[in-house]
């Protein structure tokens, strides 16, 4: 009824994100509204900054957020960062590095790609070669694609990119918080994020940290708009296209000045700290390492039921397994299956992967044994009758052994 407040059904999230939110983070969020200049919110506003610093890994100032979903913030980084004909390199090993692409060509940026098949990643002469062969004014590349589950290396490309005098762009949505990722250490100049996967919280709010560098050429476009402006305003470059995206307004609005660019999603900005302040009071080693460890009886579990993973596990992140669907069964039926007699929620897949595999989560606030083990008893049964042999509790108990270890 359209009278009737919403009451949604009780969900474990154990897809590729979103995720259950953190209850914790949840109560966060119900927190009262207080005006955009607020002293406390311009503190609750500095203190999401420090404490994003800690997740990034980084000592970079202009670490905050951007209100939107995580593609708000890819689209805001390289909206700022890109001039057309600009020329930009993109690795592309999964769906998202096609996206990555996409928001490019609208920059109008001369975009070159190189591509690994689905379920691999690139090896570190891969892609210096096409730096050198390119040289582009920017990289931009995903850490974590959740359409296969893949993991990229990045130290070498952060060496590789400064070398050659490269900015270095990262989509680390689906990987921060739950896989290392050392943003300085790894010389990189750009990373955003999301919270709905590894950080734990609904998704709505994009953090992003910026280096240095970047910073320069993010401001040498600066023009401040109309009604906002003031005398020592003065335009540098041509006019960041977007006018919501405008790192150089927003980093402003997140400084000292507290230019009024737009409103602060306050709520979600209640969220992104919560987000971080409990990865923090955990420590971010030992929450990577909570995503390892209940990844690994994920794994473990998968392969105990009889399914084969796909893709290269090595370079697999903590926080997704990707599985083939079991010949002959009709893979949105189960998952369908799943949902309705166990409220459990898994994902298919996007392009080539589209109904070849399902994929499913160990993250945020589910990266905890009691979620594994449900998720594994449930889909055994989903299994069974599907008429699909499997070892009589053998997906909880490969899991149990990795607990035991």
């Amino acid at each position: 009824m359209l009278t009737e407040p919403i009451h949604p059904p009780t969900r474990l999230l154990m897809g590729p994100g979103p995720i259950t939110a953190d209850p914790r983070v949840l109560r966060a969020m119900s927190a009262q509204l207080v005006g955009q200049f607020d002293p406390s919110m311009t503190a609750y506003m500095t203190e999401t900054m420090a404490l994003y610093r800690a997740v990034f890994r980084t000592t970079n100032q202009q670490t905050f957020l951007v209100d939107g979903t995580s593609r708000a913030g890819i689209e805001a980084a390289l909206v700022s960062l890109i001039e057309p004909g600009d020329r930009v390199l993109v690795p592309i090993f999964g769906r998202f590095g096609h996206l990555l692409v996409e928001i490019a060509e609208r920059c109008r940026a001369e975009v070159h790609t190189i591509e690994m098949p689905w379920g691999e990643v690139f090896e570190p002469e891969t892609v210096e070669r096409a730096v050198r062969a390119v040289s582009p004014k920017m990289l931009a590349i995903v850490h974590g694609d959740t359409s296969t589950t893949m993991c990229q290396p990045l130290a070498d490309i952060g060496r590789i990119c400064r070398d050659n005098d490269v900015l270095f762009y990262c989509d680390a949505t689906a990987s921060l918080g739950g896989n290392t990722f050392e943003l300085d250490t790894w010389g990189l100049d750009v990373a955003t994020a999301g919270l709905q996967k590894c950080l734990g919280g609904p998704s709505g709010s994009a953090p992003i940290s910026i280096s240095p560098r970047a910073v320069d050429v993010i401001n040498a476009r600066k023009n401040v708009e109309a009604g906002i402006r003031e005398h020592q305003d003065v335009a540098h470059g041509s006019r960041i296209a977007s006018n919501y995206f405008d790192l150089a307004m927003i980093m402003d609005y997140w400084g000292d000045r507290r230019l009024n660019h737009h409103t602060e999603a306050t709520t979600m900005l209640y969220a992104a700290r919560e987000c971080a302040r409990l990865l923090v009071a955990e420590g971010i080693d030992r929450a990577v390492e909570r995503h390892r460890r209940h990844g690994a009886a994920m794994l473990a579990g998968v392969r105990g039921l009889g399914l084969t993973v796909f893709g290269d596990v090595a370079h697999k992140m903590h926080n997704v397994v990707a599985v083939e669907i079991p010949t002959g069964l009709d893979g949105d039926a189960a998952r369908a299956a799943l949902l309705n007699d166990f409220g459990i929620e898994i994902g298919t897949s996007f392009g080539p992967l589209h109904g070849r595999v399902w994929r499913i989560g160990t993250m945020g606030h589910n990266a905890r044994k009691e979620a594994v083990l449900l998720t594994l008893a449930a889909l055994e049964q989903v299994l069974r009758a599907g008429n699909v042999p499997v070892t009589a509790g053998g997906g909880v108990g490969a899991a149990q052994e990795v607990y035991a270890s």
